[in-house]
């Protein structure tokens, strides 16, 4: 099984590795190499997260936001590239 690319991941499956790296790290005892490569998988999957929250909140602030700036329903978008 080859391992999925930190964008094909689901939000909940990158913070559980996320998750998993701190645990490893706060363990304290990986060698440095492995330690400073398991930071820099942890810092990729922040920005990932980040940047998939970042796009939750545009959807969710589009759905909420009407023309006159009043709370209007609309439906969900799949404004993916």
């Amino acid at each position: 099984m080859t391992a999925k690319k930190t964008d094909e991941k689901s939000f909940e499956e990158q913070i559980s590795r996320l998750e998993e790296i701190v645990a490893l790290l706060e363990k304290g005892d990986a060698q440095l190499a492995d330690s400073l490569a398991l930071f820099e998988e942890g810092t990729k999957l922040i920005a990932s997260c980040g940047k998939l929250l970042d796009q939750a909140e545009q959807r969710v602030v589009k759905l909420m936001k009407g023309t006159d700036g009043a709370p209007v329903e609309q439906p969900f978008e799949d404004t993916e590239e």
